[in-house]
């Protein structure tokens, strides 16, 4: 298959790990504040490593294979973390959603349905994972693009349990709270391909889309994920979850 293929399938893959992970909801099963917390904590330690490991790394590799001086190819890839940074920032400013503690943000929020809020945090949030994963591929590094995608898929998981868990706690149905969970994971693949088939155009473009999508995910870590998992009083567990998660990233980046 070709490396955009790949990158498709894989974030296709990861994406789908967002159901797996909203399961408990549908078949009844409670899970407390803390644990929850705790599995979100591990997610972003999973993406922080990522960023790092996975794509910052080999941007910086990927930019001095390019450019001649050092000081250039650090230039490239360091702006493409800022504006990997400031597009989610910006579409988390221009596109209304609420997120699961901190509230509703951007414009109109009170004309668009509660649940379509969730539903379009949880997609702002999966743009840059499904990125990742088709930079990861498209760079043409199989083995660095599995590893990537298995990350991405583990911190899926108690992505979608969050998801299912928050619209179950205004009201919706446990069946709706899956479907509409599983649901987001489905942008992942989207992205997934765009930035497979970008990489793929011109290895010009490996350093600035690896830079991108890290600074994407760096900025959905520090905007949403650790706030929320600091929120309910379970920061202790969350910062052991978010220790393991990076731990074993990097582990499965750097031994493999």
């Amino acid at each position: 298959m070709s490396p955009v293929t790949l990158g498709f399938l894989a974030s296709l893959a990861a994406g789908l790990v967002t159901a797996v992970g909203a399961l408990p909801v549908l078949v009844g099963k409670e899970v407390s504040r803390r644990t929850s917390d705790t599995m979100l904590g591990f997610a972003a330690g999973v993406m922080l490593a990522a960023s790092f490991f996975s794509l910052i790394i080999p941007g910086l590799a990927s930019a001095q294979s390019i450019f001649a001086q050092q000081g250039l190819a650090a230039l490239v890839v360091t702006t493409g973390v800022l504006l990997g940074a400031g597009f989610v920032g910006l579409l988390n400013e221009v596109i209304p959603h609420e997120h699961f503690e901190q509230g509703k943000e951007g414009p109109d929020v009170e004309q668009v349905g509660r649940v379509w809020l969730f539903v379009l945090a949880i997609t702002i949030h999966n743009l840059p994972e499904g990125l990742a994963v088709g930079v990861g591929f498209g760079a043409g590094n199989i083995v660095d693009g599995a590893v990537l995608a298995t990350g991405i898929g583990l911190q899926n998981a108690p992505e979608g349990l969050a998801v299912a868990l928050a619209l179950l706690s205004i009201g919706h149905g446990r069946a709706k709270a899956f479907a509409v969970a599983a649901l987001t994971g489905l942008v992942e693949p989207v992205t997934g391909l765009i930035g497979a088939w970008a990489v793929s155009l011109s290895q010009q473009l490996m350093p600035w889309a690896m830079g991108f999508a890290a600074g994407a995910m760096i900025y959905v870590i520090s905007h949403e994920i650790i706030p929320e998992t600091h929120r309910r009083g379970s920061q202790t567990s969350a910062s052991v979850g978010l220790m393991a998660g990076l731990a074993l990233m990097m582990l499965l980046d750097t031994a493999l």
